[in-house]
C-alpha cells in the first residue's frame, strides 16, 4: 500500500506562525517573476494555516451562521521579486487584537541557506499589513467569537483589548 502525503503545514513558534512555499510556473509571469497579486495568496494561504493550527474552524463558523474573517484592509511593499523555483516563508504575526478585528503584519522571505538561523540572514520580499475583521454572513462586522479572540491573544502573547 502507498502511503499518500499530507498537505504542508506551517509552524507556530512563540508568537510567529511560518509558512513555507515553492514558487511554481503558474504564480508567475512570462518572465518567471511572481505575478503582484500572488504575494497576497501566499499571505492568505499562510493565515489559513495559522487558522487551522490555532483550532479556528471558519467554516463551521459559517454554516452555522456566526461569521468568518475577511480581510478589511491591507498594505503591502514589495522589496524584491520572487522567482519561478524559489522556496518562501511566510512569518506571520498578530501585532493588535480589538474586539471584532485583528491586526497582523506579514513578512515574505528568501531564505538565504537551509539553516536553522536562515531567516535571520533571509531577502525580505514583501511585507504586509492587515487588518482582518470578523463578519456576519451579511457582511456586518461583529465580535470574534471569546474562544478564538482567546487563542489569537495567546499566539499574540499579549493582553486582549
Amino acid at each position: 500500500m502507498v502511503e499518500l502525503p499530507l498537505p504542508a503545514s506551517g509552524r507556530i513558534v512563540g508568537s510567529c506562525h511560518y509558512y513555507a512555499l515553492r514558487v511554481f510556473f503558474e504564480d508567475t509571469d512570462l518572465s518567471g517573476i511572481v505575478y503582484h497579486a500572488n504575494y497576497l495568496k501566499y499571505c492568505e494561504r499562510a493565515r489559513s494555516d495559522l487558522l487551522d493550527l490555532l483550532d479556528v474552524d471558519q467554516r463551521t463558523a459559517q454554516e452555522a451562521g456566526e461569521g468568518a474573517y475577511a480581510v478589511a484592509d491591507a498594505e503591502i511593499a514589495w522589496k524584491r521579486p520572487a522567482k519561478l523555483g524559489d522556496g518562501l516563508v511566510v512569518e506571520t504575526r498578530a501585532t493588535s487584537l480589538r474586539a471584532a478585528s485583528v491586526r497582523m503584519y506579514q513578512r515574505i522571505v528568501r531564505p538565504l541557506a537551509i539553516a536553522p538561523t536562515a531567516l535571520e540572514s533571509a531577502e525580505v520580499l514583501a511585507e504586509v499589513n492587515l487588518r482582518i475583521g470578523f463578519v456576519s454572513p451579511d457582511g456586518r462586522p461583529r465580535r470574534q467569537p471569546d474562544a478564538w479572540r482567546a487563542k489569537f491573544a495567546r499566539f499574540a502573547g499579549a493582553e486582549e483589548s
